[in-house]
């Protein structure tokens, strides 16, 4: 606690974020984006179904699947 100290009075900033913070992690947006939106349901009944569809939404990233952070 001694270097925090030492830190504030040379007015470095601290943030402390929480252990999981998935709304400040780009990739956990990304990836609710693709479960729960980009997928259908039928994707996940075979590994190679689930292959085909994530290549799609991969591939079409900006185009057809698009977010906004």
């Amino acid at each position: 606690m001694a270097k925090v100290e030492q830190w504030k009075e040379k007015d470095v900033l601290f943030y402390f974020l929480l252990p999981y913070s998935p709304e400040l992690n780009l990739i956990e947006i990304l990836w609710r984006k693709l479960k729960y939106q980009w997928l259908d349901f039928d994707a996940y009944k075979s590994f190679e179904n689930l292959k085909e569809k994530l290549n799609f939404v991969l591939n079409n990233f900006g185009i057809k699947c698009d977010i906004k952070f």
